[in-house]
């Protein structure tokens, strides 16, 4: 088994449905400093933290993805 060094983060497992905040951003197609608002802020999609490391699970971010969706030339309140 090999040592890691102290601090450096591991990636995703290949084939593992939790992605790290970077690769859930990309899944999204927003920017990580956007997600980590909405986390901020509890608007976002559910995540796990393991200790410091934040993971998102592939599900979860599908189901907030078609939570959010708006139907096109609507806008909220008003008429289109």
């Amino acid at each position: 088994m090999t040592q890691r060094e102290p601090g450096r983060e591991r990636p995703a497992r290949p084939r593992s449905p939790y992605l790290n905040p970077a690769m859930a951003a990309a899944w999204l197609g927003i920017s990580p400093r956007a997600l980590q608002a909405h986390r901020s802020k509890g608007t976002g999609p559910r995540f796990r933290r393991h200790f410091r490391n934040i993971r998102y699970h592939i599900d979860d971010l599908d189901a907030w993805s078609r939570a959010t969706a708006r139907a096109s030339g609507r806008r909220k309140g008003g008429t289109p």
